[in-house]
């Protein structure tokens, strides 16, 4: 009844059991599966970034200006790019053709700041730039008081920012609205800031307080209210940010500079008796610290 024996060369080999796994699909992928190939990454439009003085002017601006209404309605933000260029030319080479549709412009470059797309973002600001260099305080005449506010808290928010190429942006169209924009009405528009919840908008609106001050004459400080702008510098003299302490003292300074412009004046005594009946004791000797630390 024994089973006969096989020489071991005529035994057949076992085979080796090889499982199949199933493939995944490419949303299973994981990132950091270095043994998968990645997922393909999207494909992004291209868009150029034109300098102020590299824009032309239009050859035939009238029959444009009914396409770039169109093109900033679009739901193509490569388009909407495009159309923003173009505003930016309307504004700089055909201004009044752009009038009657400025406040639309305003609205779309304020929806454009907050798109997650930087190159949407950028160019919106550098429209921003463009338009306050064309139109300076018209732009408070011509357009809805809400539709500047607004624009203006964007740019505050993305200077404030840590993407670097957006933040430099921003700073300089907030540079270029302190130039192009009468101080008086624009300190009006940026007093509310300093009060921002946000302590870099506080600090970014410090800034530009602080430049219009810096161009204004004794006679505009006056007008405006110099006690108004000490008291607006106290608060930012306590602020946890550095650049907005550094803007708050160069607002004393400016102040204390049109103060004495009077030759008259005893300029120690009569700054300290000035800051004591206006202000608080510790606004008062805030005040009196920052000029005597000159």
């Amino acid at each position: 009844n024994a089973l006969p024996i096989i020489p071991d060369g005529l035994r057949p080999k076992k085979q080796a059991k090889v499982s199949i796994q199933p493939q995944k699909k490419a949303s299973e992928i994981s990132v950091n599966d270095e043994n998968k190939a990645p997922l393909p990454q999207p494909i992004d439009a291209s868009v150029d970034y034109v300098a102020s003085e590299d824009l032309k002017p239009f050859q035939d601006p009238e029959s444009n200006i009914q396409s770039l209404v169109e093109g900033l309605d679009s739901k193509d933000w490569v388009k909407v790019c495009q159309s923003l260029n173009d505003a930016r030319r309307f504004s700089l080479y055909h201004p009044g053709l752009l009038l009657p549709v400025l406040e639309k412009v305003m609205l779309v470059v304020e929806k454009s700041m907050k798109n997650p797309r930087s190159a949407l973002c950028k160019t919106s600001i550098m429209a921003a730039s463009d338009i306050f260099n064309a139109y300076g305080e018209k732009l408070l005449d011509s357009t809805d008081s809400s539709a500047f506010d607004q624009l203006l808290l964007q740019l505050l928010l993305k200077a404030s920012q840590d993407k670097k190429f957006v933040c430099e942006e921003a700073n300089k169209s907030l540079t270029a609205m302190v130039n192009s924009i009468a101080a008086l009405p624009l300190l009006q528009k940026l007093r509310g800031f300093v009060n921002h919840g946000n302590l870099r908008v506080r600090a970014k609106a410090a800034v530009s307080i602080s430049n219009s001050v810096y161009k204004m004459g004794s006679e505009e400080i006056k007008e405006f209210g110099s006690v108004t702008l000490l008291q607006m510098a106290s608060d930012l003299l306590n602020d946890r940010l550095p650049e907005a302490r550094e803007a708050a003292r160069s607002i004393v300074l400016s102040v204390y500079e049109a103060f004495t412009d009077n030759e008259k004046l005893d300029t120690e005594e009569d700054w300290q008796s000035f800051c004591q009946s206006n202000l608080s004791m510790i606004q008062a000797q805030l005040m009196i610290k920052v000029v005597s630390s000159q």
